[in-house]
């Protein structure tokens, strides 16, 4: 634990990344989707677009600081938030002033620019806020709650949303809450700690696929696979998420500490595009409180669900491999 001769804030700030492009040697831009960075596992895999001929990659960045940090009458003044990219493998430290999104907003924005010839592998992407403190000014009043890491050759953010994986016999297990299960691959239990996933080693030869590397079809089916067990995570870890959200005094939900918190800002641009975050959970909140909403809203859970599981894609891989099969059995 560190001390501090001077006031600051007792809580972190929240770091989020919210667009990611690369900048192309003609001077256009590739917009990378949301597949190209992870809020769970706080990893942007600039290597997702496969190319390398990209000159600098542009991130961008939402911080929330924590309450108390603009308050009128707080004991600083001259406040900053800046954004600090920093490569121990390379030596360079970047350096860019966030913007309040609004006057008095605990919201901040802005971009950082990863130069391409300045790293090799990852980075390392904080947030502190800097304020003028008992008149010496550059004191740090807080930081963010974890550092990001910048990849630029990883073709996906690695790991994805951190789960815990067990196998078992449904039928014979000593969790008593499998037994009406048995004849299910897998099920999904979103309410401990981090989300946990039961195989079911019941369904013969299917752990095995899941587990083997025995290459050709045999390998995209285990993709395909393990893509439609991520959907239903993803599925279940929202619907626990936005089950049993705390709420202001106003009524004004509240973004979970834990990973249901992470989730929800991952998950919420694609399940109510085009808001902010904050109001995203809020109209999610009023559709599964309220009378109305709350159904249709099931369609974009499952396409956001579909995406961060890159289902698409692995069912386009094997599709490939089925076509390329058949071409060979024709020849």
């Amino acid at each position: 634990m560190k001390f501090y001769p001077y006031k600051r804030l007792n809580r972190p700030i929240v770091l989020r990344v919210i667009s990611a492009s690369l900048k192309l040697p003609d001077g256009s831009r590739d917009h990378l989707d949301t597949s190209a960075y992870s809020v769970p596992q706080r990893t942007v895999a600039l290597g997702v677009a496969q190319r390398e001929d990209w000159v600098s990659a542009r991130i961008g960045l939402s911080a929330t600081l924590p309450p108390g940090a603009t308050d009128p009458d707080a004991p600083w003044t001259d406040l900053r938030v800046l954004a600090v990219l920093t490569d121990g493998d390379t030596n360079v430290r970047t350096t860019v002033d966030l913007r309040q999104d609004t006057p008095e907003s605990k919201e901040w924005s802005g971009e950082m620019e990863v130069l391409r010839d300045d790293h090799v592998g990852r980075a390392d992407l904080a947030v502190h806020a800097v304020a003028t403190v008992d008149g010496v000014p550059g004191r740090s009043i807080t930081e963010s709650d974890g550092d990001w890491t910048v990849d630029v050759v990883a073709e996906e953010p690695l790991g994805g949303l951190r789960l815990d994986v067990k196998q078992a016999s449904f039928s014979r297990s000593a969790r008593e809450w499998l037994r009406p299960y048995a004849d299910a691959p897998w099920v999904v239990d979103a309410s401990g700690r981090v989300p946990l996933v039961m195989i079911n080693t019941d369904v013969e030869g299917f752990s095995d696929l899941l587990g083997g590397e025995s290459g050709g079809i045999e390998n995209k089916v285990h993709e395909l696979l393990v893509s439609q067990m991520a959907t239903d995570v993803w599925t279940a870890v929202f619907h626990s998420a936005v089950g049993d959200l705390e709420v202001e005094p106003d009524g004004s939900p509240v973004f979970p500490a834990d990973w249901r918190g992470e989730v929800l800002r991952e998950m919420l641009p694609d399940v109510v595009p085009g808001l902010r975050v904050e109001e995203a959970l809020r109209q999610v909140h009023r559709r599964r409180t309220g009378d109305a909403g709350w159904v249709e809203l099931q369609t974009r859970i499952h396409y956001a669900a579909v995406r961060r599981a890159g289902a698409s894609k692995s069912l386009a891989n094997v599709l490939r491999a089925l076509q390329q099969m058949n071409r060979e059995d024709s020849a």
